[in-house]
């Protein structure tokens, strides 16, 4: 007989520990990653510009992976001279503000509007993420001031 209830006492605690297991491990959520690192290229841009003359900055998002819902906001800040910059939707932006990109290729156009040089940043950012450091990628764009008499 104590064979028989060390079987029957080995069996039920078994149970137990393997309903405790199952219990703690499941998890009914599924985790959906909604943002992924992500880079910003962009062509050769012309070194000088003299005023008046608009500079044509292609660029491409590139995602390290697939979300069908993510979003991404365009903004710049011009710290050094004078110009304009706008989508290639004839969407003239305003400094600081956010924009949201509706393609992952896009066009901006700089237009010169002083005759020094020129410095801005533009910051592409992930709407999911904008506070998590990999959510967002800053390019720094510099023009020299080139004369119209060239």
């Amino acid at each position: 007989m104590t064979m028989k209830r060390m079987i029957i006492n080995m069996c039920m605690c078994g149970c137990i520990v393997a309903a405790l297991v199952s219990l703690t491990s499941c998890n009914d959520e599924l985790e959906v990653q909604q943002s992924y690192e992500f880079t910003v290229e962009t062509m050769p841009v012309p070194k000088e510009l003299a005023q008046g003359e608009t500079a044509e900055i292609r660029c491409e998002l590139k995602r390290s992976g697939e979300f069908a819902d993510a979003l991404y906001t365009i903004r710049y800040f011009q710290y050094d001279g004078e110009g304009a910059l706008s989508l290639d939707n004839n969407l003239t932006l305003l400094p600081n503000d956010r924009y949201l990109l509706e393609n992952e290729k896009f066009r901006l156009y700089y237009t010169s509007q002083c005759d020094e040089s020129q410095n801005f940043i533009v910051v592409v950012e992930d709407v999911c993420c904008p506070l998590h450091k990999s959510s967002n990628v800053a390019m720094t764009f510099m023009f020299n001031s080139a004369s119209n008499d060239e």
